[in-house]
């Protein structure tokens, strides 16, 4: 397992660097100036000349990679050409507001898929199941920004105004100071994930329940409880793992569309931001910090997934 994970890691270090190099192309073909786009249409060309010095703008493409790619390793992701600041005191708390949004809704979202897919499947064939594969169905085929919207419409402005539709923090104060804000963004990531973890579970679950360990346990007379919990779950997580890591990784980048909806101060609504200033340094930093999770996270997928499957650990093993 110890060499499984290394060999992991190694690959996911390549994966890392290549995506690195591909930001920051890419950040490369944005359109417009950076430097005028900070100082306006009104700038002269020594004004603009000077900030490119100062941001390191006018360095050959190369050095500017090796550079960037060196501070990395050493914690400083440059300097922000918005703000003037360093990048990671700008990102410092908007990242902690994010993870906020990420870890419950992962939590929740996994756990409530997890449950429904698992009741689903002990009522296979009956109005439940087809209930939860209905909704399951509708919600999954809507995109986050629809769902979004119609909590707004729901719960903030129209039919039940309960909660509020945007973030009302004010500047300096923690965004979780002020739970009821925090509710909208929640449900509607957790409305995106949950369907495809419940409609995986259901399935993976139906499979397990058929299979000959679980009815020798049933001949042996385990009570229903100890079936479940024993031999059918966690049979049925570990292909279900992949799922429940595609879903987590994909919060990390539809957050961005839920933040910018509910003007959450977070890195989704920073990421947007510094698209539309062109403020570089943030761009690249937020999406290779998006790719990050994004590898950790299927890494993390795939140990659970070995660990909770029998017959894979027992050929990791050997």
């Amino acid at each position: 397992m110890f060499r499984l994970i290394l060999r992991r890691l190694a690959v996911s270090v390549v994966v890392l660097w290549v995506v690195s190099l591909l930001v920051f192309v890419a950040t490369l073909l944005l359109p417009g100036d950076p430097a005028r786009a900070i100082l306006g249409q009104q700038a002269t060309p020594d004004r603009i000349a000077a900030l490119n010095a100062q941001l390191g703008l006018d360095a050959p493409v190369w050095q500017r990679y090796v550079d960037w790619l060196g501070g990395l390793f050493t914690g400083d992701l440059g300097v922000s050409a918005a703000s003037q600041g360093p990048v990671t005191e700008l990102l410092g708390e908007r990242i902690g507001a994010s993870l906020v949004l990420l870890v419950v809704a992962a939590v929740v979202s996994t756990v409530i898929g997890l449950a429904l897919g698992t009741w689903s499947a002990l009522r296979r064939g009956r109005a439940a199941d087809h209930t939860v594969s209905a909704l399951s169905l509708v919600v999954a085929a809507l995109p986050e920004f629809v769902i979004g919207v119609a909590l707004i419409v729901l719960l903030s402005t129209t039919v039940f105004p309960v909660l509020p539709s945007v973030t009302l923090a004010p500047p300096g104060e923690p965004v979780w100071s002020q739970p009821s804000q925090l509710v909208l963004p929640i449900i509607t990531l957790c409305l995106v994930v949950t369907p495809y973890i419940t409609r995986m579970m259901r399935a993976t679950m139906g499979e397990v329940l058929d299979s000959g360990y679980v009815e020798m346990a049933r001949l042996k007379g385990l009570p229903e409880r100890v079936v479940i919990t024993r031999h059918a779950v966690p049979h049925a997580i570990g292909p279900v793992a992949q799922v429940i890591a595609l879903q987590l990784a994909w919060l990390a980048g539809g957050v961005v569309v839920v933040e910018f909806l509910f003007r959450y101060p977070g890195i989704g609504q920073a990421l947007i931001d510094a698209v539309n200033n062109r403020d570089v340094a943030v761009v690249q930093a937020i999406t290779l910090l998006i790719a990050a999770v994004y590898i950790v996270v299927n890494l993390i997928a795939d140990v659970v997934g070995i660990m909770t499957n029998p017959k894979l650990r027992a050929e990791v093993t050997r």
